[in-house]
């Protein structure tokens, strides 16, 4: 498809642009904080991947406009939603001064500019007494879209913490929705899902294995907000599509922002946006990618940090593969939750306890 051709050589041309003269913008766009509790690199990395994935979007979209009207005016039109998002988290990689509250409101403006412009709200969650209250009450309706809005975006900036973790974590998600979208005959929705793929795997030529540029919160937010509204505008369009499709889909991200927030308020007693270390991939990182003897050189921590993703990739892969087989039942996508949750607290259970498998453990001669 050209949308996915133009969409992915954008991407890869602009993200090589930001490498290659990285030293005229570093002290603007690089990540210099190496000794955080939630970093993995020791060098200063651009952390404005977002920019080029953001105009692989755009360009594809212009290109679409003269092939085909309907489409690239949605695409454009969704373009223009994610922006307030986009720009408060870009912001944020340029200044490291644009506090959360600020940045979760830009994303519930965004969500509220995709609900106006495109009519992307949930009418129902296919849960009694709940979906009772958003037909009564359509503000409901408007709190919970943008309330599950925000929370994909924010558990897609979470899970970013690895070279190629939510980058391809996305990737697998925006192809359970294009899949069940080309079931629809959802043109628009599969074309734009397949768009951010595109300008997605642009993005990964350089950032999975050796980490050159890292996504952003900018590039953060985009996916998160371009994958929660397609999920919100699939269901809403097609009501033969359950709810708890993108809901499973998604379960690995805003899992582990549910399972967060526990840890921190309940078992920590800190503030749920206090970092720490103890995200389930970052335990993957420390406890079951090991070097064999030892060496913890920058060579030794980048291949620790690229052999962790592909463990996550492979969690988020068994709730999707169950997501597209039956997203039409919504019982048997409510038991796959289940299923996932229980398996998720087993492995931190596991990890946590050092009672993980062998054949579980990468080694390798550092």
């Amino acid at each position: 498809m050209s949308v996915l051709a133009t969409s992915f050589l954008i991407s890869l041309l602009v993200t090589l642009l930001v490498i290659r003269y990285n030293h005229l913008h570093a002290r603007f766009t690089a990540d210099s904080d190496i000794v955080g509790v939630q970093k993995f690199h020791d060098t200063p990395v651009p952390r404005i991947g977002g920019l080029g994935i953001l105009l692989g979007l755009s360009v594809a979209f212009v290109v679409r406009y003269f092939q085909n009207n309907e489409v690239g005016s949605f695409g454009l039109w969704l373009i223009a939603c994610c922006l307030p998002a986009f720009i408060f988290g870009f912001i944020e990689d340029l200044t490291k001064r644009v506090g959360v509250k600020v940045r979760l409101l830009a994303t519930i403006a965004s969500a509220i500019l995709a609900g106006y412009f495109l009519g992307g709200w949930l009418t129902s969650v296919q849960l009694l007494g709940i979906d009772n209250l958003m037909l009564a009450y359509p503000i409901v309706a408007v709190a919970i879209t943008c309330f599950a809005v925000a929370g994909v975006v924010n558990a897609f900036n979470i899970i970013d913490g690895y070279n190629g973790l939510s980058s391809m974590v996305a990737v697998i998600i925006l192809g359970g929705i294009a899949y069940v979208a080309f079931q629809v005959g959802d043109a628009p929705i599969m074309i734009c899902a397949v768009a951010l793929i595109g300008s997605l795997f642009g993005f990964l030529v350089w950032n999975y294995p050796r980490g050159l540029i890292f996504m952003g919160d900018g590039g953060a937010y985009l996916i998160g907000f371009w994958i929660a509204e397609l999920s919100v505008l699939l269901t809403a369009r097609h009501p033969e599509v359950s709810k708890w499709f993108p809901l499973l889909l998604c379960i690995y991200p805003i899992f582990e922002t549910l399972f967060t927030i526990y840890r921190r308020v309940i078992l920590k007693r800190v503030h749920p946006g206090m970092p720490d270390a103890s995200h389930l991939h970052q335990l993957i990182y420390r406890r079951m990618v090991r070097l064999t003897n030892g060496v913890d050189d920058i060579k030794g921590k980048t291949y620790r940090n690229s052999m962790t993703s592909p463990y996550l990739w492979l969690l988020c892969l068994l709730a999707v593969i169950p997501a597209v087989l039956f997203w039409r039942s919504h019982m048997i996508l409510k038991a796959f939750c289940l299923v996932f949750v229980i398996t998720y607290i087993w492995i931190y259970w596991a990890i946590v306890r050092y009672k993980i498998p062998e054949y579980l453990i990468h080694r390798k001669e550092g």
